[in-house]
């Protein structure tokens, strides 16, 4: 709703003084009989006539009112919008070994400092096919690409170091993004690896995997995640009640950042390192702002008038008073 006329509304400011006038000045200018005491005369019941004497006035300005609001000309907005999405096809694939659990990352550990940062990013897509792989010594698609963002962030939030076998194949895992990548139409396909270790196993080497995705046009942005050094990683036993016992193990953390770079510039992508959760942020918002969907947008606004229905009620009104008036409300003298 919008109004075509906002400076009619300005007329309602004169039509509410000369109201409170008239309907004062009426009471000071009504007729008068002089009796010798008023005590029979306040006895005597008013008729139902009476009581309505000040419809017709009433109702006059009620009119007034109406052909204002009609003067000001209401109008409907009727919209459209066409929008040209050039969407973009985004596949990440996260490293699940058992080194993901290293509590050197904010909420707990690395794994769930991912997940955290990967779920606001997915918020921040509109029409953009996300999918989801996980890997460790081997790889599996946990959510094809899809727009279901809801669906994504849920298997996201479910997935977990356990049940699959462990090592860091990181080749692997890029083969089986660029198969799930390379029947893509999207004029844009890009690949987000994060990993906090080297590739140790697999039966595709990372070069190999590099070059399949160069053919193919995708774009790789690695993530070096965690810091290196002598680290402790969880190790989780059973005691003799059955209970589940935490018990910490020493590693050695590192990242092979030289592999990374080089996967990212042969592709066309980017090399990042993320050692806190902070980090690890700005590193999704730069990717963010990176990839950003082109979106046209054509908008078409129809109006349609509105100001008949309140003119016609506005002459019905005063029509109405008006009879009232003359007939039934009419005053004498």
């Amino acid at each position: 709703m919008k109004w075509a006329s906002p400076w009619a509304w300005i007329l309602y400011v004169p039509l509410i003084l000369v109201f409170f006038f008239s309907f004062f000045k009426k009471k000071k200018d009504r007729s008068t009989l002089k009796f010798s005491s008023s005590l029979l005369i306040k006895q005597i019941p008013g008729t139902l006539r009476q009581r309505f004497l000040f419809l017709p006035y009433f109702l006059k300005v009620v009119a007034l009112g109406l052909a204002i609001v009609a003067l000001a000309r209401p109008q409907q907005a009727n919209s459209k919008v066409n929008r040209n999405v050039e969407g973009i096809d985004i596949m990440m694939a996260i490293d699940v070994s058992d080194s993901m659990e290293i509590e050197d990352m904010e909420p707990t550990n690395r794994i769930e400092a991912a997940k955290s940062v990967i779920r606001n990013f997915i918020k921040k897509r509109t029409s953009d096919r996300i999918g989801l792989i996980i890997f460790a010594g081997e790889s599996y698609t946990r959510v094809p690409l899809t727009l279901d963002y809801n669906v994504l962030t849920d298997s996201l939030g479910a997935v977990t170091t356990d049940n699959i076998k462990q090592g860091t194949a990181i080749g692997v895992a890029l083969a089986n993004a660029v198969a799930r990548l390379k029947e893509s139409t999207a004029k844009n396909r890009v690949l987000i690896l994060l990993t906090d270790g080297e590739s140790n196993t697999g039966t595709i080497d990372p070069d190999t995997a590099t070059e399949i995705a160069k053919g193919y046009g995708i774009k790789v942005y690695t993530i070096g995640i965690g810091r290196d050094g002598e680290a402790r990683m969880p190790v989780y036993t059973t005691d003799a009640f059955g209970r589940r016992v935490k018990q910490y193990q020493p590693i050695h953390s590192s990242v092979n950042l030289t592999l990374l770079d080089h996967i990212a510039s042969e592709t066309g992508g980017k090399s990042f390192r993320a050692t806190d959760s902070d980090a690890l942020r700005k590193v999704f918002s730069t990717i963010d702002q990176l990839e950003k969907s082109k979106i046209q947008v054509n908008q078409y606004v129809k109006y349609t008038e509105l100001f008949s229905s309140w003119l016609l009620a506005a002459l019905v009104i005063y029509v109405f008073q008006f009879l009232l008036s003359k007939t039934l409300l009419r005053r004498i003298p």
